[in-house]
Parts: structure tokens; C-alpha cells; sequence
């Protein structure tokens, strides 16, 4: 298999046995209800708090995930590459199973990226 690593995700996650959490759609909307951003950065960025918001209700952090997934409308190898960094810079450190996954569209019309965890409660 090719070392995934270094791209900062695994191709495989062990977990220990314990409650696990789904959590699904994380997307670029605010609580507050704004529009999403129209870059694709600024989606992911928006992503990633909204996945941190849920993380932190479960009492986990990125290094808690097991599984993630991302849709993304459009999905290049260009568009790739701008958001790997951030996924990187997200995880802080965590090196989680990761699959991308391209989409014709998400649940709302102006939505670039989407993200499910499945994640390993802490005790």
C-alpha cells in the first residue's frame, strides 16, 4: 500500500473497543444561518469548525477519529491538494482512515464539501 502518511491520513485505523459516535454532515453552514462561503477553502475551514463543535460536544478531539469522509462536488486532483493542508493542519497531528468521495451535489445548492467522523469515545 502506498504510505499514506506522509499525505497526513491512514489506510487503516485500529480502534480499541468502546462506545463509537457517527457524526454526519458537517458542512459549511453557521449557526446563524449565513450563505456558504463561495471558496472552497473557506467551506473546508468552516467544516472543520463546525466538526470540532461536535467533537468537543462528545468530549473527543481529532485524535478520537477513526473513520473520515469526505464529499466534495468537483473533486480534482487540483482541488485536492488545496485541501489536504488544511485537513492536515486540522488533525493536528491525527492520522485518521480517510476516503474522499466525488459528488454531484449536496444537500444545499451553494455546498462544495461535506465531512462524517466516526469516532472512538474517550472513557
Amino acid at each position: 500500500m502506498p504510505d499514506a502518511s506522509s499525505m497526513g491520513y491512514s489506510q487503516i485505523s485500529v480502534v480499541e473497543s468502546g462506545r463509537l459516535a457517527f457524526v454526519s454532515g458537517q458542512v459549511a453552514w453557521t449557526p446563524a444561518g449565513e450563505p456558504a462561503p463561495s471558496d472552497l477553502a473557506e467551506q473546508a475551514r468552516l467544516v472543520f469548525q463546525n466538526a470540532n463543535a461536535a467533537l468537543h460536544g462528545l468530549g473527543a478531539t481529532t485524535r478520537d477519529l477513526a473513520m473520515v469522509r469526505i464529499f466534495m462536488v468537483d473533486l480534482t486532483p487540483e482541488r485536492l491538494e488545496m485541501l489536504m493542508p488544511l485537513f492536515t493542519e486540522w488533525c493536528d497531528g491525527a492520522k485518521p482512515s480517510l476516503t474522499g468521495v466525488a459528488v454531484a451535489a449536496l444537500a444545499g445548492a451553494d455546498l462544495q464539501i461535506e465531512m462524517e467522523m466516526t469516532v472512538r469515545l474517550p472513557s
